[in-house]
């Protein structure tokens, strides 16, 4: 009976990679990639976006979410043509994106700050936040981001015996790399104190928002306007705190159900807590912006779409 069934569990293993990998797998993430290159293109295309402090916060989160959509994207494709690398390339693909996983959260805390200075401190905002500091806030947060990546290069290379000049037995991930517990312990810590400090930074940041509302006499429109904008990091936030959830549900189902079903599970969790939010930041951030906006629908539509504006100006063109 073994002998009978063994065939059709290969047809169904062949059938649901080439599926899960294939081209319709691969097809959402290469849009994901493809919005955000457009909001990177649209935040360079106007000297105002690369001069104006909050629009270059703004590029360094989109450009750390979509480096992460890419390196996830490549994983996905070397798994799916099947591609076994050797040990210390595969280490520099997964480090690079561990450090651009770790800009996110820091890159909101510096974004709701930003929001809180120009609340609260109008008449001082263009003296703090200028586009110096502006700078050193991301180099501080690139800082952070690098000494959490080299403090798990040297537990990698401590920790583990496998040596680094050999073929891997499995695909290329994070998993396949850090199997030791203390890895996974030290993820837990890291990440547990990132999203605690953030999440007090956004709110401290909102509730400051909001007295200085309440005491307003005016530019009411700008405050509740900030507001929103400060609840949007914290949504942001707890959209990329979601994909800390894919490990611990994987290990969940594994050994309950079998390995194609496993993978499914795997592709869906990767497809909506990772890659989806990380896309949903620039987008939602470009068209929520009534700066951005018209730019973004123009170079997302290949300049098909023409939205109604005020003046005639704002209308891209290539003199920029």
């Amino acid at each position: 009976m073994s002998n009978l069934t063994q065939p059709k569990d290969n047809i169904t293993i062949v059938f649901s990679r080439n599926i899960l990998f294939g081209p319709v797998s691969v097809a959402p993430l290469l849009i994901f990639i493809y919005i955000n290159g457009v909001v990177l293109f649209t935040l360079r295309c106007k000297p105002v976006f690369r001069e104006t402090p909050r629009y270059i916060l703004l590029y360094n989160l989109i450009f750390s979410d979509t480096f992460q959509l890419a390196v996830g994207q490549l994983l996905y494709i070397l798994a799916y043509v099947q591609v076994y690398m050797i040990r210390y390339l595969c280490v520099i693909i997964v480090i690079s994106a561990m450090i651009t996983t770790d800009i996110s959260p820091y890159n909101l805390a510096v974004m709701s700050l930003e929001r809180y200075v120009a609340v609260c401190f109008p008449l001082r905002h263009s003296a703090i936040v200028t586009v110096k500091n502006t700078g050193v806030s991301i180099a501080v947060v690139w800082a952070i981001s690098g000494i959490n990546t080299i403090i798990r290069i040297f537990m990698l290379i401590l920790l583990e015996s496998m040596p680094l000049d050999q073929y891997m037995l499995d695909f290329c991930s994070k998993e396949a790399l850090y199997k030791h517990k203390v890895f996974y312990d030290y993820d837990k810590a890291f990440t547990g104190v990132t999203f605690v400090f953030v999440g007090i930074v956004i709110l401290c940041s909102y509730f400051g928002v909001m007295i200085a509302a309440r005491s307003a006499s005016s530019g009411k429109a700008s405050t509740t306007k900030a507001k929103k904008t400060v609840v949007l990091h914290m949504i942001q936030l707890l959209l990329i705190l979601s994909s800390t959830l894919v490990s611990p549900i994987l290990l969940a189902f594994v050994g309950k159900v079998d390995r194609v079903t496993l993978v499914l599970i795997r592709y869906v969790l990767f497809l909506c807590l990772v890659n989806l939010p990380r896309c949903l930041s620039g987008l939602i951030y470009g068209l929520r912006d009534q700066t951005i906006r018209p730019f973004l629908l123009y170079n997302l539509s290949f300049g098909l779409i023409h939205p109604k504006l005020g003046q005639t100006s704002t209308v891209p063109s290539n003199k920029h």
